[in-house]
């Protein structure tokens, strides 16, 4: 083996002088540095499980490869991320043995001298190889972009891991017709799972559950049509790839993009263990993984994912973003794996006399249908399924178009789906006998309480006791007070609680959208601002506070300050920054909502607003156009990428924050409107919203509101910025109304692109003379033209803010 020389050591791996030797120390070990980089593995020489700094490093020092731990005296040999997350391990994307892992002592990977490179075992027995052969010599190298790969002397590549993904997808990878991803078991099992990715012999990437019992497609859809799916079958090359700048590309027209799209950023595509497929940016200052773009936004239209005979719903606070219970009469086949699902407690052959039925309410299950019958009563539903022996339960349906029911008799009761948007009903077949009261508590489908808990406190309920024995009937009637009193203390209890908090319904449902943020009091937030003493802004729907938190934390206290608005606005906030992440947007940290105290806690941005620092010398122009196009990245993923279609509705310098690199994030959705993407002519809108000098034509004509109006109030921001002059002071014979200031701040920069013939560049003429420092010409015109473009009055002629970014970006390759 050999040092390498002119490599990039990672920021963990500390580099020391003892004794006149270079040492270098990495996860708590001191060994020496010529020992442990390796530029290759060469022909007769082995890396050793003994030896855990026994590993090849990438000449940038992004990737390493050598044996992971995966057990107890397990070990794979694996590549993964050489800097180690905040947790302090490390990402893994690939593995040559996951399904077979070696032996912790006298395991080795060796280089033969025939070419081959072969994982031995204790036993010296083969576990994996690349079973090739050369003749030349042979080298093993990973290069930068995590390719582990085995070339000759002349160049020729015989084997690369490139060609054998696990779960997940390099940037430059390609993912071909003979290649698949396939997830791990679980986070703790890197074995093979039950996901795959892959290529479809309809030439269509496809998601697929293949089970220990039943396999099923899942994404895209599997009731649409390639074509309804926005995919292709005609091209048959099945070639997928994820470029250095976030862009995915698949020649079945699959296409998207991550939210922080941009050459810089390290990223990595995987099949997750539940079975969804994310984009993942790395967020170097944190050490965390954000996800950028995902398959499914709702885990329970994965298959599989809480197993047979059990019910998925869509808890967005939850880790996991799910729950899952067990219909009545099964219990859980394995409390640490959903996926296993639940199993019967009764014999599964029933006649038809012994069985009646279960209703689920807004409950459906995929699949697996034996019948399908039109136009049918319940009554002759639950006739059919109980005379079949193979039927478990039937949907019954209302067919809209027909004006009538009909039922789909289930064999099996797999991928059970609960969402309140399900109007049709589901009916399971158990023993009539064991059909009782103690069941009505699952049709309410309460998630805080196992089902058969309730079960047994009903049972005891309604027990009664006909014996007349004096010490039984006083034992009894004790419990019996006991019983009342402590139902009693829980009722004023409760009423109390409800009381202090103002109107227990509304608050209530503040609380359940507000989710996955920490809740805090009034009295906390009262203390961690010293009493609201410090006010660093002031807007529309409140004011906001700087204050500390208990964990030291600074943080800005947003408190809304008129009720009837500021409830409103609260509700939109909070069910909103619920579903977004990104790293343009500014992070929530927690909220209030106590009486009617309403407050959202936001990080604090160290140096304000852009409306701030626009007129300071803080701003040069290489910040100014990071901001613009962080800026463009934030909308682009609040109207394309997120969950659901938000529009800010007001975007101005004011709700521009800039963090301590001076890096933007958009802020205040206090104005934002949750939109149906198809919905695109909207008339939910009873009032004009915005700030005046940054709104779209659109508010003032009443013409349907899009997207577009934030971007028409973008382009007017990208303007000022560059130009220094606010839109409702551009000329001092400016009317009063509106419209005619915004003109006039676009018209004049028009005026200055179209009087360029001269000596000047009209681009000089328009800069702001305040700002120090030079600027790209170039990018600085791509900047104004791509603002006029979005301050155009035509609601279609402005471009997406993704094509904005598009845009926007392409100078930064260009140049």
């Amino acid at each position: 083996m050999e040092r390498l020389v002119n490599i990039h050591v990672p920021s963990t791996l500390k580099k020391e002088l003892v004794g006149g030797c270079e040492f270098i120390s990495h996860m708590g070990k001191r060994v020496p540095y010529a020992y442990y980089i390796h530029q290759h593995l060469k022909q007769g020489s082995s890396l050793s499980v003994e030896k855990p700094d026994d590993i090849l490093i990438s000449p940038n020092g992004v990737f390493s490869t050598g044996f992971h731990s995966v057990g107890d005296n397990a070990y794979s040999f694996a590549i993964w991320f050489s800097e180690p997350l905040s947790d302090g391990n490390h990402t893994i994307v690939w593995m040559a043995n996951r399904d077979e892992p070696v032996n912790g002592r006298l395991s080795k990977l060796s280089l033969l001298k025939t070419g081959n490179l072969v994982l031995l075992d204790a036993g010296h027995l083969s576990l994996w190889a690349t079973d090739t052969t050369s003749t030349s010599s042979v080298k093993l190298q990973l290069n930068d972009t995590g390719n582990l790969f085995l070339h000759t002397s002349e160049g020729k590549v015989l084997w690369q891991s490139f060609d054998s993904p696990t779960d997940t997808l390099l940037p430059q990878q390609l993912l071909t017709r003979d290649k698949k991803l396939v997830s791990s078991r679980s986070l703790s099992n890197y074995s093979s799972g039950f996901y795959k990715l892959f290529f479809d012999d309809d030439n269509v990437i496809r998601l697929l559950f293949d089970g220990p019992e039943i396999s099923s497609v899942y994404w895209p859809d599997p009731w649409l049509r390639s074509w309804e799916a926005k995919r292709s079958t005609y091209n048959d090359s099945r070639t997928a790839v994820l470029n250095s700048a976030g862009y995915f590309n698949s020649s079945d027209d699959l296409k998207f993009m991550s939210a922080d799209l941009g050459i810089g950023p390290k990223r990595r595509l995987t099949v997750d263990v539940d079975g969804n497929v994310r984009l993942y940016s790395l967020d170097e200052i944190r050490r965390t993984w954000v996800v950028s773009w995902q398959a499914f936004s709702n885990p329970c239209r994965i298959h599989g994912i809480c197993g047979p005979n059990s019910l998925c719903t869509y808890v967005p606070d939850k880790s996991s973003g799910r729950m899952c219970n067990c219909i009545p009469r099964h219990t859980m086949r394995n409390d640490t794996d959903h996926s296993y699902g639940c199993v019967p407690d009764f014999n599964l052959s029933l006649k038809e006399g012994e069985v009646e039925f279960v209703q689920l309410r807004h409950v459906e299950f995929y699949g697996y249908d034996i019948g399908y019958m039109e136009n049918y009563t319940l009554e002759r539903c639950e006739k059919e399924c109980s005379q079949a022996n193979a039927c478990v339960g039937f949907q019954y349906k209302f067919e809209t178009e027909k004006g009538y029911y009909s039922c789909f008799l289930k064999t099996r009761l797999l991928d059970g789906y609960r969402s309140l948007g399900f109007s049709d009903r589901m009916y399971i077949k158990l023993p009539k006998t064991n059909l009782s009261s103690s069941y009505k508590p699952f049709r309410e489908f309460r998630l805080d309480c196992p089902d058969q808990s309730r079960a047994h406190e009903l049972d005891r309920t309604y027990k009664k006791n006909e014996e007349n024995g004096s010490l039984k009937v006083l034992l009894w009637f004790a419990c019996g007070l006991g019983g009342f009193e402590i139902i009693c203390i829980l009722s004023v209890w409760l009423y109390l609680s409800i009381t202090c908090q103002g109107s227990g319904a509304t608050t209530q449902s503040y609380l359940q959208v507000a989710t996955g943020f920490k809740r805090f009091t009034y009295a906390e937030l009262k203390k961690a601002s010293r009493n609201f003493s410090v006010e660093i802004g002031r807007g529309g729907s409140g004011v906001v506070y700087k204050g500390t938190l208990p964990n030291q934390q600074i943080a800005a206290m947003k408190h809304l300050d008129n009720a009837n608005q500021g409830e409103a606005e609260f509700l939109a906030e909070v069910s909103t920054i619920g579903r977004l992440n990104h790293m343009n947007l500014i992070e929530t940290l927690g909220y209030c909502a106590e009486g009617k105290h309403r407050l959202l806690v936001y990080e604090y941005m160290e140096h304000g607003s852009l409306a701030e620092n626009l007129h300071s010398n803080t701003l040069d122009w290489e910040k100014r156009f990071n901001i613009a196009v962080g800026t463009a990245k934030g909308l682009a993923y609040l109207h394309e990428e997120c969950l659901e279609w938000v529009l800010h509705c007001d975007v101005k310098p004011q709700n521009i924050l800039l963090d301590s690199g001076y890096q933007p994030k958009v802020a205040d959705f206090g104005l934002s409107k949750l939109l149906n993407r198809g919905a695109i002519n909207n008339s939910s809108f009873s009032t004009i919203r915005g700030t005046r000098g940054y709104m779209a034509p659109e508010w003032v004509f009443n013409l349907p509101i899009t997207s577009k109006v934030d971007v028409y109030s973008y382009g007017i921001v990208m303007l000022e910025m560059v130009t220094g002059r606010s839109p409702t002071g551009v000329h001092s014979t400016i009317d009063d109304t509106r419209e005619k200031e915004d003109i006039m701040l676009v018209m004049w920069v028009r005026e200055k692109m179209h009087e360029s013939a001269g000596k000047t560049s009209w681009i000089e003429e328009i800069v702001d003379p305040t700002v120090d420092g030079e600027y790209n010409m170039g990018r600085m015109e791509l900047l104004v033209r791509v603002a006029l473009l979005c301050a155009e009055e035509a609601r279609d002629a402005r471009p997406t803010m993704s094509k904005v970014v598009e845009m926007l970006l392409r100078s930064e390759i260009e140049d």
